[in-house]
């Protein structure tokens, strides 16, 4: 049985109905071809952009020369509104500054000193859990609510019960269902003096997410001056000096770092988990090795994350086949030739995790879920060359470590107590949002062990 995937447009389509359809969903707009290209151009009347495939030209953009394709401009059209200048948005000086502050607080050390909240949200999501067994339930809703609960606890010190950190979380919901990845104007250039393609609703959720952060933000400020801050991820970005300016981030530049921390670090999570307990009631086989050595977790220590094989390859490959952010865009700056094809400058570079994960002349069955393909040749070197769930190179999710400690241990918590099994008539189709999900959830069934 073939996880699905969303039915690819023909070849050839006029721009207004490519337009037509990537706006109802990014990733069914896009041609059938594009698993076996290595380059493919897209032209409108106003620019050009060009989708690379090949490994040695997704290294040069994202790992060699990083510097001259910057983060397009095009794409903060879509998520200014929440992000603000967060870390996910800004380039050059300005995107230096804040990793040198943000990148001290994921190290591996930091990780070991989060791993108790983490620990924490998942067995409270299973305490929750056990009110649904024998039901069929949502699972995108779950793993939502899962990975709102790890952020908060690693980052604030505070439940998702909290009443600030609850708030965030509702009106999270409502804007990750409204607003796209990527809105028109990644491709139609818009005037400044436009008003942005956001509905109402999305510009006010924003505004209420952005403000009770502000609150956490202040509140947290308040505690590190009276010396009785908890030594959590918050205090410690908040208490974190530029070492080659000696600043700390101001308020305001806190609270866009928390927002795209909570998109990255909880929206991105909830989207993963969900798409691997689908891919495990695909495949039960599975759910009985992980739950088999995720009685280890007797063990509360860091130490045990190590032993986690069995889900961290399943978690791997979740994200493999269902990346959660499907394409990534960067601009060039100066004129380029790509396999002897001219690139003018301003053009839009497009990498898409979502097209090389699954690429035809790179992987071995690419359309199957196959854990065990990690320790194959040929999953060994596409994982390097092919695999770029939270890109690569200077750009790299500074999450990422974090991300590979909180989905195996929150897929091992849940099947070490429950099994997950699929629901008649129920096909999850995959469609873009803020990150990959289900256009109509993801529905199965938990019973417990």
């Amino acid at each position: 049985m073939i996880p699905p995937k969303p039915t690819p447009r023909p070849d050839k389509v006029s721009l207004w109905r490519y337009l037509k359809l990537f706006r109802k969903d990014l990733l069914s707009a896009q041609p059938q071809r594009l698993y076996r290209a290595w380059m493919a151009e897209f032209r409108t009347p106003f620019f050009r952009s060009y989708m690379i495939n090949q490994p040695e030209l997704v290294d040069t953009v994202l790992k060699q020369r990083s510097d001259d394709f910057p983060k397009s401009g095009r794409i903060s059209e879509g998520l200014r509104p929440l992000l603000g200048d967060s870390v996910f948005l800004t380039n050059g000086e300005t995107w230096k500054r804040q990793r040198r502050i943000i990148d001290p607080a994921f190290e591996g050390g930091r990780l070991k000193s989060t791993y108790p909240a983490m620990l924490d949200a998942a067995k409270a999501c299973v305490e929750r859990l056990r009110a649904h067994t024998g039901t069929d339930i949502e699972c995108e809703e779950l793993t939502s609510h899962a990975a709102a609960d790890v952020i908060f606890r690693t980052l604030f010190s505070v439940p998702i019960e909290n009443e600030v950190a609850a708030q965030v979380f509702e009106k999270f919901r409502s804007f990750q269902r409204q607003q796209p990845l990527l809105n028109l104007a990644a491709f139609v250039p818009v005037p400044r003096w436009v008003p942005r393609l956001h509905s109402r609703n999305t510009q006010r959720n924003a505004k209420d997410i952005r403000a009770l952060i502000a609150r956490l933000t202040a509140e947290r400020a308040e505690l590190i001056a009276l010396g009785r801050a908890p030594d959590d991820l918050a205090t410690k970005i908040m208490t974190t000096r530029d070492p080659e300016t000696g600043r700390c981030f101001d308020t305001q530049e806190m609270v866009d770092q928390v927002a795209i921390f909570f998109l990255a670090g909880h929206e991105t999570s909830a989207s993963a988990l969900a798409w691997t307990l689908y891919l495990i009631a695909l495949y039960p086989e599975w759910q009985d090795k992980i739950a088999s050595e995720a009685q280890g977790l007797a063990d509360p220590s860091f130490a045990t994350v190590s032993k986690l094989k069995f889900s961290r390859d399943v978690f791997r490959e979740a994200l493999r086949l269902y990346p959660p952010v499907p394409m990534m865009v960067r601009e060039a700056t100066c004129p380029e030739t790509f396999r002897g094809r001219g690139i003018p400058k301003g053009s839009q570079i497009v990498v898409s995790p979502w097209h090389l994960h699954r690429h035809e002349r790179l992987w071995d069955r690419p359309d199957e879920f196959d854990p065990e393909r990690w320790s194959t040749e040929n999953g060994k070197t596409c994982q390097r060359q092919a695999y770029i769930p939270f890109s690569t190179g200077p750009r790299v999710c500074t999450g990422a470590g974090f991300a590979m400690v909180e989905g195996p241990l929150l897929l091992s918590m849940l099947l070490k107590n429950y099994r997950f099994q699929l629901v008649e008539g129920q096909v999850p189709v995959p469609v873009a949002h803020l990150t990959v999900r289900s256009r109509d959830g993801i529905w199965l069934r938990v019973v417990e062990r």
